[in-house]
């Protein structure tokens, strides 16, 4: 298969497809492998923003979408009727800040280092599909594990939680918590298994972050 076929093939895909796809299910469409498809992804990645073309390819994790260009914004949003920003809170920044850093977490981790109920910005987090349930903990309860999803990415403008800034460690004092290496060490494996039983295209390091 020519390059240019192969990129034509990329770009009817991504575009018909209106969401992320991934690499591996991109790779089985061309029939080509994983290495070269990543090359020709990257390549045409590459092409859109050296050409600074109204559309981009971005990475998500493992996937990749076409969107259109944010430099671009204010002359789109005037096909849409106008809508009111919906911005989040300092305390829902927060929240999705530790579940970024510390995912995958369960939401009484969370309460436990702000110091108060996140039961209502959580769940405002869970319906901005900013985070999502990754899984749940093999402990008495079976408590639900969070984590950032592919929306988050899209809008911090990072192609993986990988990507985040590094910031000053806090105070051992302010986030220690009884037990934590046990239990982020018990979160990763849960979370490592689903990930493995829903076939994604890699293996996604979850490492707990140093803070």
């Amino acid at each position: 298969m020519k390059l240019k076929e192969a990129e034509a093939i990329i770009e009817g895909v991504l575009f018909a497809a209106g969401d992320a796809v991934d690499i591996e299910r991109i790779s089985d469409i061309l029939d080509i492998d994983l290495k070269s498809t990543r090359a020709i992804m990257t390549a045409l990645a590459d092409k859109y923003d050296e050409e600074n073309r109204g559309l981009q390819i971005i990475r998500l994790e493992e996937s990749y979408q076409m969107c259109t260009r944010g430099d671009y914004h204010q002359y789109i949003a005037k096909l849409a009727e106008p809508r009111r920003a919906q911005s989040l809170s300092n305390a829902a920044m927060e929240v999705l800040s530790i579940v970024a850093y510390k995912q995958p977490v369960t939401r009484s981790v969370i309460e436990q280092i702000r110091g108060v109920s996140c039961d209502a910005l959580v769940n405002k987090l869970l319906e901005r599909g900013l985070i999502e349930e990754v899984g749940r903990m093999d402990t008495p309860g079976r408590p639900m594990l969070f984590g950032t999803s592919e929306e988050f990415l899209r809008c911090f403008g990072i192609g993986s939680v990988t990507d985040l800034p590094e910031y000053e460690k806090i105070s051992s004092d302010e986030v220690s918590l009884e037990g934590e290496d046990e239990y982020f060490a018990k979160a990763k494996e849960v979370t490592s298994e689903i990930k493995e039983e829903e076939r994604l295209a890699s293996e996604v390091s979850l490492e707990e972050p140093v803070i």
